[in-house]
C-alpha cells in the first residue's frame, strides 16, 4: 500500500528525489584551511551547489574555509575519524603517511600544465588505493599555479646564483639553494618585503600569484616561468559517509566532482596567467628561462627524481617510469 501510494504521489508531480519521497537531505560538512576568497575555495563552493543541484537537494554540503572547522593539517584525520564528512588538503601534507603524494613536490620535473595533467592521471590510482585503506575517497585534485623564479638581478644559468642568497622555506627548496651554489635564507612570505629591502634576499622561488598578492615588485626586478613544480590541493570524503547515501546520490557527486577538476584546472591557469601579467603592470621584467638555465635545471630535476624515487621505493617508479617513458 505505502508503495502505491509512493508511485501515486510521484505520478502526480508531488516532489520526488530519485524515484523517492523528498526527504530530510544528507548534510555534509566540508573543512578546508585555506580562505573563503581563495580559487580553490570558491570552485569548492560551486562543488557543493552543483551537488545540491543534481541531487534534488537530497545532499547538501556545508563548505567551512580558512581552519573553521580544522585546522588544515588535521582535516585528513577528522575526515578519517568521521568528525567531518569531506576535506581538502594540500598534497605534500600527506607525504608521511602516503610517500606517493610528494611527487608533487619534486622539482623541475613537471613543465607544464599539460605534464601536470598527465602525472596526475597516472598518480590518482596510487593515491586512492592509500585513501581506500584508510577509509576515504577522493574526489578531484587541482593544482596551484606554479612555482617561478623571482630575482632582483637576471638570472642566465645556474652559474649566476653562486654567492647569492636565496628565500627557502622547507627542505627541498633548502636543497635547492645549495645545488645552486646560493645561501639558503629561511624567510617567512609576509617578511619577505623587509628582507628584500633590507638585501638579505636576492631570489626566491613561488608562484606569481604570491608574489602578487604579496606585492614583491618593490625590490624584484626579475620573474622566470621555470615551472619548477605544480603543487595540489586534493578533496576528499569519508568513504562510509559516501557509502551511506542512495546511488542516485553517489552518482550526483562524482559528477560534480569530475566538473569541479576541470574548472579548477582551468581556474588555475587563469590565475597564473593573470598573476604574470599583474606583474608585468607593476614593472617586473617576465622571461622564459635561458636554454642554459633551463638544461641545469633538467639536470636538477633528474637528480632530485632518482634521489626520491630511492627513497620512495617501488611505489614511486610506477609513477615515475611511465611519466617519463610516455612523453
Amino acid at each position: 500500500m505505502k508503495a502505491f501510494w509512493m508511485t501515486a504521489l510521484c505520478a502526480a508531480g508531488m516532489g520526488c528525489a530519485f524515484g523517492v519521497l523528498a526527504q530530510t537531505p544528507v548534510q555534509w560538512k566540508l573543512a578546508t584551511g585555506y580562505r573563503a576568497e581563495s580559487f580553490h575555495t570558491r570552485n569548492l563552493v560551486q562543488f557543493a551547489q552543483d551537488v545540491e543541484a543534481a541531487s534534488s537537494g537530497a545532499l547538501r554540503i556545508e563548505v567551512h574555509a580558512n581552519n573553521t572547522l580544522a585546522k588544515l593539517a588535521d582535516i585528513p584525520a577528522a575526515v578519517q575519524g568521521g568528525k567531518v564528512q569531506a576535506g581538502e588538503t594540500i598534497m605534500t601534507s600527506l607525504v608521511a603517511e602516503m610517500p606517493i603524494a610528494g611527487a608533487d613536490a619534486v622539482p623541475f620535473v613537471v613543465h607544464s600544465y599539460a605534464d601536470a595533467r598527465r602525472m596526475w592521471g597516472l598518480q590518482r590510482p596510487l593515491i586512492e588505493g592509500h585513501f581506500a585503506r584508510k577509509g576515504l575517497k577522493a574526489l578531484y585534485a587541482v593544482p596551484w599555479p606554479p612555482q617561478g623564479l623571482f630575482s632582483v638581478a637576471p638570472v642566465k644559468s645556474s652559474a649566476d646564483f653562486k654567492g647569492t642568497r636565496m628565500r627557502t622555506y622547507n627542505p627541498a627548496t633548502v636543497r635547492i639553494a645549495e645545488l645552486l651554489g646560493a645561501t639558503p635564507v629561511d624567510v617567512p612570505m609576509v617578511e619577505v618585503n623587509k628582507a628584500l629591502a633590507g638585501g638579505q634576499l636576492d631570489s626566491m622561488i613561488t608562484s606569481a600569484l604570491t608574489g602578487v598578492e604579496n606585492q614583491v615588485w618593490g625590490q624584484i626586478r626579475q620573474y622566470y616561468g621555470i615551472d619548477a613544480w605544480f603543487p595540489k590541493n586534493i578533496v576528499f570524503v569519508n568513504q562510509q559517509a559516501f557509502d551511506a547515501v542512495s546511488p542516485q546520490v553517489r552518482q550526483a557527486v562524482a559528477k560534480a566532482a569530475a566538473e569541479a577538476e576541470a574548472r579548477g584546472w582551468a581556474m588555475s591557469e587563469t590565475i597564473a596567467q593573470d598573476s604574470v601579467a599583474e606583474l608585468q603592470r607593476r614593472g617586473v621584467k617576465v622571461e622564459r628561462p635561458t636554454a642554459e638555465l633551463n638544461a641545469d635545471l633538467k639536470r636538477l630535476g633528474e637528480r632530485f627524481s632518482r634521489e626520491w624515487v630511492r627513497s620512495v621505493g617501488a611505489e614511486a617508479n610506477q609513477l615515475f617510469i611511465p611519466y617519463y617513458t610516455q612523453r
